[in-house]
């Protein structure tokens, strides 16, 4: 095997995974996953010694939210493909300056309100949650703007 072919390939590979779109009909699929696991979260609540759950249902929402932003539209051009672009690079960049400044406002809230509490981090789900959900919006939005 020669150096190219195999840049070859790997250039190929990493075209197709970055076209990979699900088709239109999963965004239905996607919104039954997400809603679905948000009421069984609210549900959750009222179940005593269902704490194990929890991950369980996070995973299960954000799965929904990947589907949902991973499907394609009715009508699927270059343009709407531009705007899905930026839509995730807005996402990025906003759940980094996210998990930069949100400790730093628990901590200050702490604070102000006289609580001994530590500079504290949030979890993976918080900030992968942020960062779908705002890229479901800016998306949404996005679109609404350039029609």
């Amino acid at each position: 095997m020669s150096k190219q072919s195999i840049c070859e390939r790997e250039r190929s590979y990493l075209s197709k995974m970055n076209k990979f779109q699900l088709g239109n009909q999963f965004k239905k699929v996607g919104y039954g996953i997400a809603i679905g696991a948000f009421l069984l979260m609210i549900g959750r609540k009222y179940i005593e010694n269902s704490e194990w759950l929890r991950p369980i249902l996070h995973g299960v929402l954000l799965i929904g939210l990947l589907v949902i932003s991973l499907s394609k539209e009715k009508l699927e051009d270059e343009f709407l493909d531009s705007l899905r672009s930026q839509s995730y690079r807005l996402a990025f960049i906003m759940a980094i300056v996210y998990s930069l400044v949100q400790p730093v406002v628990n901590y200050a809230v702490a604070v102000l309100f006289n609580q001994d509490d530590e500079l504290q981090g949030f979890s993976y789900f918080q900030v992968l949650f942020f960062m779908l959900i705002v890229q479901l919006m800016m998306f949404g939005q996005l679109k609404r703007m350039n029609r």
